[in-house]
């Protein structure tokens, strides 16, 4: 579904601010694959995602999705079979919007319905928007003409779920989706999105500081040290495997100890 071939991205290159931010990264997901990425900040998790989404175009390398070549298709273009989520929960939605109209832009946006995107949104359409919201169980099927802004970040982040799986994509990123979320809510969104991404079958990539979802979430999980791929675990490697285990194969992949306070406190 998702291939990766030498990608590499370097940021102001010669001059005292170089960064090589992708080095070579390869990658390749099946359909319905759904993996963690673990890594210290600065190792490329998340220019890893800005790269496929079509934030910036790479210096080299590919980018494949379904068969078809983005590696210099434009972010809106990307957009109709990408799903993102943020860390942030304000990103995502519009504030000053409704509920409903939030859902009916991310529903007229995608290619099935790109024809309508002007049209007005029919009862038809309004019954499936509540109906998708109830599965929330948040009650903002009720509140369908409310303000987005007005809601909580748990609220708001769940919504962008929604939005962002209506229409399933054929990859959705979740960017550390969960962490700016107090622990409650965001168990609770981390189910959904367990919910959804089982029952639509999705492809998913996901970022998490925390290894031991890393080692739980999904069917594979992945670490990532100054902008490559250190470890892709998946099948039997993978089951049954401990922090401590996780840590040893970072330790012999990367050549180094992992020294991310917020990684290594996160399972403490």
């Amino acid at each position: 579904m998702l291939e990766l071939r030498n990608l590499s991205k370097t940021f102001n290159p010669g001059t005292v601010h170089e960064k090589k931010a992708l080095c070579g990264v390869n990658l390749k997901l099946e359909k319905g694959d759904f993996a963690a990425i673990v890594g210290s900040n600065g190792a490329g998790k998340s220019t890893l995602f800005n790269a496929i989404a079509g934030d910036f175009f790479p210096d080299e390398g590919s980018i494949m999705l379904g068969g078809e070549d983005l590696t210099y298709l434009p972010a809106y273009r990307r957009s109709r079979n990408i799903g993102r989520l943020f860390q942030d929960p304000m990103r995502g939605t519009a504030p000053h919007m409704t509920i409903e109209e939030n859902l009916a832009l991310a529903y007229l946006r995608t290619a099935k319905h790109q024809r309508a995107f002007f049209s007005r949104v029919s009862k038809a359409d309004k019954a499936f928007f509540r109906d998708q919201l109830a599965r929330l169980d948040m009650g903002l099927e009720d509140r369908m003409g409310q303000s987005v802004g007005l809601l909580s970040g748990g609220q708001r982040q769940a919504l962008t779920l929604l939005m962002s799986t209506m229409v399933p994509p054929k990859l959705l990123l979740l960017d550390e989706h969960t962490a700016a979320l107090d622990p409650g809510t965001a168990e609770k969104v981390l189910r959904l999105t367990r919910e959804i991404v089982a029952e639509a079958g999705l492809t998913c990539l996901m970022i998490t500081h925390n290894m031991k979802s890393a080692l739980e979430l999904g069917n594979r999980t992945l670490m990532m040290d100054s902008g490559r791929i250190v470890l892709d675990l998946k099948g039997e490697e993978r089951q049954g495997m401990t922090v401590e285990d996780l840590l040893q194969r970072f330790r012999a992949g990367a050549g180094k100890e992992l020294d991310n306070d917020r990684i290594l406190l996160s399972d403490r």
